[in-house]
């Protein structure tokens, strides 16, 4: 990922070192500012020395604001984990439960109802849902901020209010892809061979439901929660730039558009390892879920 990230933004339309002198700079200027930045390196040479940077730790400097990036990204991404945190949370809980609930109630008003809600949800985008949101409750009955964004140590009330509206918009659509998988994974299993012996064994229905049937229903759903990972990380940058949120995404939009080709390297480095890290998380929750997935010399049951 790092020869794919780095050969991306080298490709990038425009002169950094021209973006960065300004549009009236002389040639001289231009050349000076390539040569102490080393631009014209060959590019594996480049990508060498970027790489060892990195591997010290080392995300560089930033060409438009000439301060280190390391700090700039970890603030970012802390606000940024904040609302991917918060929403992933939501997206898990409230949409397994919904998938639960219309899963055992199969073909009834409550399951149609919730089907045809979740079908409408997931066919909007995340910037419509953002701007109906900004109307409705920042614009119409004012009882949220549209845009902005305040610490903790402003007051909890404060800080809180100023996420409900990126969170609301961000879960929306998962929510209805989770509840989706679920339902369908649990309709799937709730006719299997074992839910039917546990109910002949004479169990009442929400012990089947709980420790028979959700727990084999829900190993699919962990794959696509880790899928769901990158899609909340790519809504972010979206949902960031329409809140005018300080996060990871909003910094990403601002590097690409002033060319701050570092910044852009080691933004779009921290989403994969983040992508990365949640695929991680969710192999290993395999094994919890599914006591016949054995990881090391065992093979799947």
């Amino acid at each position: 990922m790092s020869v794919l990230i780095f050969w991306a933004t080298q490709v990038m339309p425009g002169d950094v070192a021209q973006m960065i002198v300004g549009q009236f700079a002389t040639e001289e200027q231009v050349r000076a500012v390539r040569a102490k930045l080393r631009l014209d390196d060959p590019i594996h040479v480049q990508y060498l020395r970027w790489a060892g940077a990195l591997l010290r730790g080392d995300l560089g400097l930033s060409l438009m604001m000439d301060r280190p990036i390391a700090p700039l990204i970890r603030e970012a991404i802390v606000r940024s984990a904040v609302l991917a945190g918060i929403s992933i949370v939501l997206v898990a809980a409230v949409g397994i439960w919904l998938g639960v609930f219309t899963g055992v109630r199969k073909d009834s008003k409550a399951d149609h109802a919730v089907s045809v809600g979740m079908y409408f949800f997931i066919s909007v985008p995340e910037f419509f849902w953002a701007i109906v949101v900004i109307l409705v409750f920042a614009g119409y009955l004012g009882w949220l901020p549209a845009t902005g964004y305040a610490p903790l140590s402003d007051g909890f009330w404060t800080w809180l209010k100023h996420i409900i509206l990126p969170v609301s918009t961000l879960v929306t659509g998962l929510v209805a892809h989770i509840a989706r998988l679920t339902r369908s994974s649990m309709i799937e299993t709730m006719q299997s061979q074992y839910v039917t012996a546990a109910r002949a064994k004479g169990l009442p229905e929400r012990i089947v439901i709980r420790r028979h049937a959700l727990r084999n229903a829900l190993v699919p759903t962990i794959t696509v929660l880790a899928i769901d990972v990158g899609l909340l990380m790519g809504g972010i940058v979206v949902v960031e730039t329409v809140f005018s949120y300080p996060g990871l995404g909003r910094m990403l939009i601002f590097a690409i558009e002033q060319k701050d080709i570092p910044v852009v390297q080691a933004g779009i480095l921290a989403v994969t390892a983040v992508y990365a890290l949640a695929n991680l998380a969710a192999d290993l929750a395999y094994a919890y879920f599914n006591p016949r997935i054995r990881y090391g010399n065992a093979v799947a049951g």
